[in-house]
Order: C-alpha cells, then sequence, then structure tokens
C-alpha cells in the first residue's frame, strides 16, 4: 500500500519532468543560430570602433598590457551591445518593443555597474599599488562626458514611454549619438591610460610580490565586475556579445570560465529573459546576423 502510494505521489513530479526540459530548451539561447552577418546588411562593429587589445597590438605580457586587455575585451562586449542597439532600434517592430527595451536596459545596467565598480574599487585599488591619486583624473572627467547622456537614455526607456508601443528607434538613436563621442573616446583612452601605467616610476617590478598582489587585484575585479552587475541579465548579455573569432581567434576562451558553467550562464541563467537575446550581435563566440535590421 504504501509502495502504491509513494508511486502516485511520484507520478506527478515524473510528468513534470520532460515538460520542464521541454520549455527550457525552447527558452534557453541555446537554440539561437549563428548565421554570418551579412556584408550588405549592419552589424555591431559600428558605429562605435572596436579596441584593438593592447596584447595583440604589442605582444606585451606585463601586468598592466594584460590587465588593459581584459579591460579591452570587456568593452568590446558593450560596444557591441551599443552597437547592436544603435542599428536595430529604428526597425524594431511593435510586438518586439517590450523585449528590445529590456535589452536595452540590460546594457545600461551592464555600463551603470562597470563605470561605479571601477570608481568604487578598482580605480582605488590601483592608487594603491602605484602610491598616486592623480593616475585617473583624465579618466574621471571623461567618465562625466558621457554620464548625463547615459541618464537620459535610462529615463527615456523606464519613465518617458507610456507603453512599449510607444517606444521610438529613432529617438533613442538621438540620444545615443548624443553621448557617442565622449562614450566611445573613453572607453578606448582607459586602454591606452591602462597600459601606460606600466611606466609609472612607482610600477611594481617583474617578479616581485608586488607584481602577484597587483596581478591579483585585476584578476578579482575581472572576475566580479559583471557578476555582480546581475547573472540573469548582465552576464547573458556580456557573453552574448563576446566574439571570439577576432585578433586570430586569440580570446577563443576568454574569459577562462570552465565551459560547462560559460554554458549554464548562458543557457540556463540567459532562459530567464530569453526574448531579450535575439538582439544579441553573438552567440557561442561567433558573429550572428542581427535580427532587427
Amino acid at each position: 500500500m504504501n509502495e502504491e502510494r509513494r508511486r502516485l505521489l511520484n507520478r506527478p513530479i515524473l510528468l513534470a519532468i520532460p515538460i520542464l526540459i521541454g520549455l527550457f530548451i525552447t527558452r534557453s539561447p541555446l537554440l539561437m543560430t549563428s548565421i554570418t552577418p551579412s556584408a550588405s546588411k549592419p552589424w555591431a562593429d559600428t558605429p562605435l570602433k572596436l579596441i584593438t587589445t593592447p596584447q595583440f597590438e604589442t605582444k606585451r605580457t606585463d601586468i598592466f598590457a594584460t590587465g588593459a586587455t581584459h579591460m579591452a575585451l570587456l568593452h568590446n562586449s558593450i560596444f557591441r551591445g551599443y552597437n547592436s542597439i544603435y542599428q536595430q532600434a529604428p526597425n524594431v517592430k511593435d510586438i518586439d518593443k517590450n523585449d528590445f527595451i529590456g535589452y536595452s536596459l540590460t546594457w545600461y545596467k551592464f555600463v551603470k555597474s562597470h563605470h561605479d565598480d571601477e570608481e568604487a574599487s578598482l580605480f582605488t585599488k590601483v592608487e594603491e599599488v602605484l602610491d598616486d591619486k592623480t593616475i585617473w583624473e583624465e579618466t574621471h572627467k571623461e567618465h562625466a562626458a558621457f554620464l548625463p547622456g547615459l541618464a537620459e537614455f535610462e529615463k527615456y526607456l523606464i519613465k518617458s514611454l507610456q507603453a512599449p508601443k510607444d517606444f521610438s528607434g529613432t529617438e533613442l538613436q538621438r540620444i545615443m549619438s548624443s553621448f557617442q563621442e565622449p562614450f566611445e573616446e573613453h572607453f578606448h583612452s582607459e586602454i591606452s591610460t591602462i597600459t601606460n601605467l606600466a611606466d609609472h616610476p612607482n610600477a611594481p617590478k617583474p617578479g616581485s610580490e608586488e607584481e602577484a598582489n597587483a596581478s591579483l587585484t585585476f584578476k578579482t575585479w575581472g572576475k566580479s565586475t559583471v557578476t555582480k552587475a546581475g547573472t540573469l541579465d548582465v552576464v547573458p548579455f556580456f557573453l552574448l556579445n563576446l566574439d571570439g573569432t577576432v585578433e586570430d581567434g586569440l580570446w577563443e576562451n576568454w574569459p577562462p570560465i570552465p565551459a560547462p558553467i560559460k554554458w549554464g550562464l548562458v543557457n540556463i541563467g540567459g532562459a530567464y529573459h530569453n526574448r531579450w537575446w535575439k538582439f544579441s550581435s553573438c552567440a557561442g563566440g561567433k558573429p550572428r546576423q542581427l535580427y532587427a535590421v
């Protein structure tokens, strides 16, 4: 009797398993196609110019060139996000506008979190390593130049729209164009600033304990800055705008996350907001044709 009762109680669970698996598969970015972008259609490499990493350009491997390279790869994901929004905004159909707004606000969250985390954590730690409070003076000014436009971007998408159908792609493009130049300039300039810190008189000597500690600072910050922004939105956004084919495939396995974990971050974490990712520029680390062009 007890065995029969247990079997009956477990039956709904057993029936639910294939349903849940089917639901996951249909919602997961796993099914996203990687159609090679057409030469006749715009892709996410414009209007913002993507950044060449210092390691690829100079072959340097010191801690600052390495740190700047990893920052450049992160910046390029943000750039492809910007470009994918800018290129697709005027062509989004009413049925997709709510999803596009969610995708666009995730980009905003990514950028704002990245900026705040730099100011609160990374910059302070590097100042301590070099014992110099002046190294980020120009960087702070560059941040200030694009933040008002970034705030207008968020305000338009959250407060100015009565309903998703009211979204105007041309208006969003106008707002983005208003801060595009200082935004692009800063994200390029910051890479040069970090790379050039290797020439600072207080830069740690190669092989020293100070160098090892400084390297750990960059690595620790790099691992946490994206995940703390949001595992169900920012992390999938970040990974679905990474192109591992650039620079002779040098960054095919970047970031250095075990493959099963990376798969889970994209396909399990990404399933929550699955409808947003059709606007992403990449899938599986390869460029894909933009959805709304």
